[in-house]
């Protein structure tokens, strides 16, 4: 058994609430949206790839049909594979998310908007000031706290404060004005939250499967969840997640015997009807499995919440690290598989055509 407490991704998991506090105090929530609203686009991609490419789509199903521009979320590993299918037509914002901002998925959309869409405007919100997205002379940088530069395998502030900074700048539901306020209470919340979270997490040893659903953009932290899961136990915890209305539809073979549920309930009295429904059927169809339904608040409705429902599957994920005796903070030490920034891709150059 690892001491997970000395890592540093359980020190960067404990940090969130007051990198949150001190980033709401300083970031010009106001200033963003005048210069989001010049932009003058239909369409705004929100990019990345792993857990960047998550926060796209947690903000994109959060957000939708909000006035103003469409918002998509476009991984990064799309665009550089297929960048004639995706960078033609009308301009697009090209929103970019990245914690070391150097993946070469990262590098090969650059060069790719380069090549064929130069005058697209870019928005890339960063960890890391000496990366390529930091650098991009072409591009409005948001440079998050050096805090939020992950030391460890698996993004954790990173994803959950570049995930903030995007609602703070999107979400035209919230002034901007009040943003300090939402973060200073998810900051609050997340405090009071963290002990509970790791009582369950030593509760509970690691299971033979884990399975994580959720509606909206809470189906999107149940993939983010699901992936801190595999990470960290270096592949020997499978995971699933799902919608809660997708998951009966195949995907619900995952379960056997000793496969631990997780379900991130929803806010909306409608589609948190169909949560308890899945809830109970699932306690009764699999009575040898742990069905939780994660008791998470939701001051601000499900969107904003998502930080929060994805601590739990953080910590949890650090414990059974620790359990199965893994390096917390590099969990495919020596196997030379996988690594904290990708940079085994090699890219093939984008000719216009």
């Amino acid at each position: 058994m690892t001491d997970v407490s000395t890592s540093a991704t359980w020190r960067e998991i404990h940090a969130q609430p007051a990198i949150w506090r001190a980033w709401g105090a300083v970031l010009d929530v106001g200033q963003l949206r005048d210069w989001l609203a010049a932009q003058d686009v239909a369409e705004v991609w929100f990019c990345g790839a792993g857990t960047s490419a998550y926060i796209g789509e947690i903000v994109a199903a959060g957000l939708e049909g909000q006035p103003g521009p469409r918002l998509r979320a476009v991984a990064s590993t799309d665009i550089v594979a297929r960048p004639q299918a995706y960078l033609r037509g009308p301009r697009r914002l090209i929103v970019s998310f990245g914690r070391s901002g150097n993946s070469t998925e990262s590098i090969g959309t650059l060069q790719a908007l380069d090549a064929l869409t130069p005058h697209w405007p870019r928005l890339h919100i960063t960890c890391n000031a000496e990366s390529a997205l930091a650098r991009d002379p072409r591009a409005r940088v948001i440079l998050l706290p050096e805090a939020t530069h992950d030391a460890g395998f698996a993004m954790t502030s990173s994803f959950s404060t570049m995930l903030l900074t995007a609602l703070a700048i999107f979400d035209t539901s919230c002034a901007a004005e009040a943003v300090l306020g939402r973060l200073e209470t998810l900051s609050a919340e997340l405090t009071r939250l963290l002990p509970g979270f790791h009582a369950a997490a030593i509760a509970a040893p690691p299971p033979a499967r884990a399975v994580f659903v959720g509606s909206g953009p809470l189906a999107f932290a149940a993939r983010e969840a699901a992936l801190k899961v595999m990470e960290l136990s270096a592949g020997r915890i499978p995971a699933l997640w799902d919608s809660c209305l997708g998951f009966r539809h195949g995907p619900k073979s995952f379960v056997l015997p000793g496969t631990s549920i997780w379900i991130f309930p929803a806010s909306d009295p409608h589609t948190g009807a169909y949560d308890a429904d899945l809830t109970a059927e699932l306690r009764e169809q699999f009575p040898q499995s742990i069905i939780t339904s994660v008791p998470v608040p939701q001051p601000f409705g499900d969107l904003w919440s998502v930080p929060l429902s994805v601590a739990l599957a953080q910590v949890m994920a650090v414990v059974w690290s620790g359990a199965l005796g893994l390096p917390v903070d590099d969990p495919f030490a020596g196997q030379g598989t996988l690594s904290r920034v990708v940079s085994c891709v090699r890219l093939h150059a984008v000719v216009p055509r």
